[in-house]
């Protein structure tokens, strides 16, 4: 029996994929979590062998932390991401915070079972977008951003300065410029403008 706790911020979700893996002989919905931290607290404290996480929650902790925190611990469950969120940012920053899954929510009932199943076998569930995205990255290194690129055109599309910037990361400023210059030229823009455009145009950045 493969145990599973569901990580989202909204009931109805919650209800929904309830509704889905009970259909599956195999699983058990031992717990629900609304909140991020809710999840890090019961994937500790209960034998769980998969945690179906979201990334956005509402105020406090994201979804890649709580991602982080859990496969932290010793013998942790494995965690399958489960979001409407594709850009490289999201992927790129669950992946490296230990998810060993990354599925969208628009994805079949089948194809959640068929993840849930090789997640907790130790394998990567990744969606076929995801698992392509990842691919040209790896493919490409060279003309992809990198995980600090992205972060950093991230915060320039928030708005923020490269002093601002330099501040929030612990960075010099001239190290800031030089990210950018990078971003710039794997790009193929000249103006910040023109990069954070073309980042959303691609599905690197989140849409705001």
């Amino acid at each position: 029996m493969i145990r599973l706790l569901l990580a989202d911020d909204h009931p109805v979700v919650r209800a929904g994929l309830r509704a889905v893996l009970d259909t599956e002989a195999d699983f058990a919905v031992v717990a629900e979590a609304a909140t991020a931290e809710q999840a890090v607290r019961l994937a500790a404290e209960l034998d769980v062998d998969v945690v179906l996480m979201d990334l956005q929650f509402g105020p406090g902790m994201h979804g890649v932390e709580a991602t982080a925190a859990i496969t932290a611990a010793p013998d942790p469950p494995r965690v399958l991401v489960l979001t409407t969120y594709g850009t490289d940012a999201d992927i790129v920053a669950a992946i490296e915070a230990g998810a060993t899954g990354y599925l969208l929510k628009d994805a079949a009932p089948e194809e959640l079972a068929a993840a849930v199943r090789t997640a907790a076998a130790g394998g990567a569930a990744l969606a076929p977008g995801v698992a392509h995205r990842l691919m040209d990255r790896m493919r490409t290194p060279g003309s992809t951003l990198s995980a600090r690129e992205i972060e950093v055109l991230g915060l320039v599309a928030d708005g923020l300065s490269n002093a601002e910037i330099a501040s929030r990361l612990f960075l010099s400023q001239a190290t800031v410029k030089s990210h950018l210059v990078h971003v710039y030229g794997k790009l193929g823009v000249d103006s910040r403008t023109a990069a954070v455009a073309t980042a959303h145009d691609r599905g690197l950045l989140r849409r705001r």
